[in-house]
C-alpha cells in the first residue's frame, strides 16, 4: 500500500493525475502511477500543447490524418481522443471497481466556448458520443454562460467536470446547476457523476503579490492564508448544500453527491511547503489532482489527516482580514478566471499554429 492508497482508503480523497501524455500510456508510466494509487486523469489544452510540441510520437498520426485531407484542427483533435480513449482503457478497472466512482479521464471543449453556452453543450454532447466510455468526464468552464449548459448535461444524464472554479459565488451556481439537473431527471440517478473544480494555488499567487504591494505588516501576515481559507469554505458550501431535504430526495434516487475537486495543488512560491494545497485540503468526498512533481512530494513528505473542514472560523477570519487591509477577493477571483479562459484560448490557438506549420513541412517534403 502507498501513501497515495492511503490517502483514499483512510481519508477518502481520491488523488488524480493532472497531466497526460502519450509517451507515458504507451510506456506503460501510466499504468504505474495507476498501481502507486492514482484515480483519474485530468487533462487540458495547456498540457496537451506541451505533449504534442514536446514529442515526435504524434508526428506519424497527424501526418496520416492531414495528408488525408484533414483540418489541422480536426486532425489535433483525432490526435486529442486517441491519447484520451487510451487512458480510459487503462483506468477502466478502477471505474468498475470503484462502482464508478473514480477511474476518470477529462477532455475539454474548446475553450474558444466559454462564453457560448449553446456551443458548449454541442461540443460536450459531440464529446460524449464520440468517445462513448462510462469514465469519461468532459470538461466544461464554470463561467456564468457555463452554467446552464452545465445543468443542461446532467439533465441529460451526461458526466461532467466543471473547471476553473475559483469564487465561492460561482462554485454556488455550480451546484446548483447539479442539482436542479438531476432533479430535471426522470428514473434512477446512480450513473451520473460529476465534480466541480476548485483552483487553488492561482488565488495565492494573484492575492500574495497584492499584500506585496501593500506591505504593511496586517497584509503580510495573509500572505499563503487565502487559497486555503477560501477552499475550505468551499468544501463548507459542499457539505450544506448536499444534505438536507432536497439532497435527500435525489439521493434516494440514486444520485451521488458533486465532489470537489482541488485543482492548481502544485505550490508556485518556493517559500511554501510543496504540499501545502494537498495537506491542507484533505477530508472525505474530495478529489485532488496532482502534477507529478507533487504527487511524489506528497508521498515523500505529506500528512494523512482530515483537515478540509477544520478550523473554519480561521478560514473566515482570514476572509475577513483580506476585506480589512483592501483586497477584493471577488474581484481578484473574477479575473482568475478570465486569465484562466485566456490562457487555455492562447495554448490552443498556438498549438494549432505549430500543427499548421508542421503540416506544411509535410507538404514541402512529398
Amino acid at each position: 500500500m502507498t501513501k497515495l492508497d492511503d490517502l483514499y482508503r483512510e481519508q477518502g480523497q481520491s488523488p488524480w493525475l493532472d497531466n497526460l501524455r502519450r509517451d507515458w500510456i504507451q510506456d506503460g508510466t501510466l499504468a504505474d502511477w495507476v498501481s502507486r494509487g492514482i484515480r483519474g486523469v485530468t487533462s487540458n489544452p495547456s498540457i496537451f500543447r506541451k505533449a504534442i510540441e514536446g514529442q515526435e510520437i504524434y508526428d506519424d498520426q497527424f501526418r496520416s490524418l492531414v495528408s488525408g485531407g484533414m483540418s489541422v484542427e480536426d486532425a489535433y483533435w483525432e490526435l486529442v481522443i486517441t491519447d484520451i480513449e487510451d487512458a480510459l482503457a487503462v483506468l477502466r478497472p478502477v471505474h468498475d471497481s470503484s462502482s464508478g466512482e473514480d477511474g476518470f479521464v477529462s477532455i475539454e471543449v474548446a475553450p474558444s466556448l466559454a462564453r457560448d453556452t449553446e456551443g458548449t453543450a454541442e461540443a460536450a454532447r459531440q464529446l460524449h458520443e464520440r468517445i462513448a466510455e462510462p469514465n469519461l468526464y468532459v470538461k466544461i468552464p464554470g463561467t456564468a454562460e457555463g452554467v446552464p449548459a452545465i445543468r443542461q448535461m446532467v439533465a441529460e444524464g451526461r458526466n461532467i467536470n466543471i473547471t476553473l472554479l475559483f469564487s465561492l459565488s460561482r462554485y454556488e451556481e455550480i451546484i446548483e446547476a447539479y442539482i436542479s439537473g438531476l432533479e430535471a431527471r426522470e428514473g434512477d440517478l446512480s450513473n451520473i457523476v460529476s465534480v466541480a473544480s476548485f483552483f487553488v494555488s492561482r488565488v495565492d499567487g494573484a492575492v500574495d503579490a497584492q499584500l506585496d504591494k501593500i506591505g504593511t505588516p496586517e497584509a503580510l501576515a495573509l500572505r499563503g492564508k487565502v487559497a486555503v481559507a477560501n477552499a475550505k469554505l468551499a468544501y463548507d458550501l459542499f457539505l450544506r448544500r448536499f444534505s438536507g431535504p432536497r439532497w435527500e430526495a435525489l439521493a434516494a434516487r440514486g444520485a451521488r453527491v458533486q465532489r470537489p475537486l482541488w485543482a492548481s495543488t502544485s505550490t508556485k512560491n518556493p517559500d511554501y511547503s510543496p504540499t501545502l494545497y494537498v495537506d491542507t485540503l484533505i477530508a472525505p468526498d474530495t478529489v485532488n489532482t496532482m502534477p507529478e512533481g507533487t504527487l511524489d512530494d506528497f508521498e515523500a513528505t505529506g500528512t494523512l489527516a482530515r483537515t478540509a473542514d477544520d478550523d473554519l472560523d480561521a478560514a473566515r477570519q482570514v476572509l475577513a482580514d483580506l476585506a480589512a487591509v483592501g483586497v477584493d477577493l471577488d474581484a481578484v477571483t473574477n479575473q482568475l478566471e478570465i486569465d484562466g479562459v485566456t490562457a487555455f484560448e492562447a495554448a490552443f490557438d498556438e498549438l494549432l499554429a505549430s500543427l499548421r506549420a508542421k503540416a506544411e513541412t509535410f507538404g514541402s517534403q512529398d
